[in-house]
């Protein structure tokens, strides 16, 4: 089916899922937007979205895609109070965007089977701006079924989708890969940047050269521009990181995985956090290397 021909219930409209559902739109499908807060979803009928209850929308749609902060709020907006899973028909696709844990997918996957719907664990990377012009990567697993039902709106809103196999819990693993390397890679360049000012190097000098060297990431070339600016406003927030790699140590805890870079950089985004820091840019976290160093970064008083 044609995504111009399909009916979206889309839930979670922040900084990454906004951008897919407004591709979704301009890519023709019909798309109800639902998030907690009622601005964004105004935005998004504002932009030719649809509005509805849970159970109007889900007895139209052919795809519920959920990008919400964690697994408990994917849980509640499958299966807790108006969860769009009793609504949707059988041979609907869920498209489980959230970092979560592998088991957690595999249990949800279960119970959607048992309603008879298809489950794609898809996590997502890429950060907003990839979200608003339908370019983001897509960690996919599940059934062929669920791969081939939801595959109009994975070609809207990705420029790749992974296909990790037919078992759901392998993108949820996959991501947990990712979410390893970014938040070691934003600790490591905030250490960086602001080591290299203890030794009277500025931001602005370091982001300059090490893009050219063979120590630049794509989270240093992403993020330190960031300090540079003095501009913390929040694309991705200092508060998803303990979240995200708390799942990378479980997950590794399970595994009897000793993780140490990734236990280190939890410890500052926990530090940053308990700053005060928790909703501002992940980059921010160069703020609690500043301050234990006495520095003052590019925008401070």
């Amino acid at each position: 089916m044609r995504l111009s021909d399909q009916t979206i219930a889309f839930f979670g409209l922040g900084s990454m899922g906004y951008g897919m559902a407004a591709t979704l739109i301009r890519a023709g499908a019909a798309v109800y937007g639902f998030d907690v807060a009622p601005g964004p979803v105004e935005k998004l009928v504002g932009e030719g979205g649809r509005q509805a209850g849970v159970a109007e929308a889900g007895a139209q749609a052919d795809a519920a895609v959920i990008v919400v902060l964690n697994a408990a709020q994917l849980e509640a907006v499958l299966f807790g109070a108006d969860g769009i899973a009793a609504h949707l028909r059988p041979g609907a696709v869920i498209i489980a965007c959230p970092t979560i844990a592998p088991d957690q997918a595999r249990a949800l996957a279960t119970r959607c089977g048992e309603l008879g719907l298809h489950y794609l664990d898809a996590p997502i990377s890429g950060g907003a701006a990839k979200a608003a012009r339908g370019a983001l990567s897509v960690m996919a697993s599940g059934s062929p079924d669920a791969l081939a039902a939801a595959r109009p709106v994975l070609d809207a809103v990705a420029e790749t989708v992974f296909d990790l196999g037919p078992e759901p819990g392998a993108g949820s693993a996959m991501k947990a890969i990712n979410q390893m390397l970014a938040g070691v890679h934003i600790a490591a360049m905030a250490e960086a940047v602001t080591f290299g000012m203890t030794q009277g190097i500025s931001p602005q000098k370091t982001l300059e050269v090490i893009p050219q060297c063979a120590g630049t990431s794509w989270m240093f070339e992403n993020r330190a521009p960031h300090i540079v600016a003095g501009d913390y406003t929040p694309h991705s927030a200092v508060d998803i990181w303990p979240k995200d790699l708390g799942i990378v140590l479980d997950v590794a805890r399970g595994a009897k995985f000793s993780a140490p870079l990734t236990a280190a950089a939890l410890q500052q985004f926990l530090a940053a956090s308990g700053s005060g820091l928790g909703r501002e840019d992940d980059a921010a976290v160069a703020k609690v290397y500043a301050r234990n160093a006495g520095l003052n970064l590019p925008g401070d008083d």
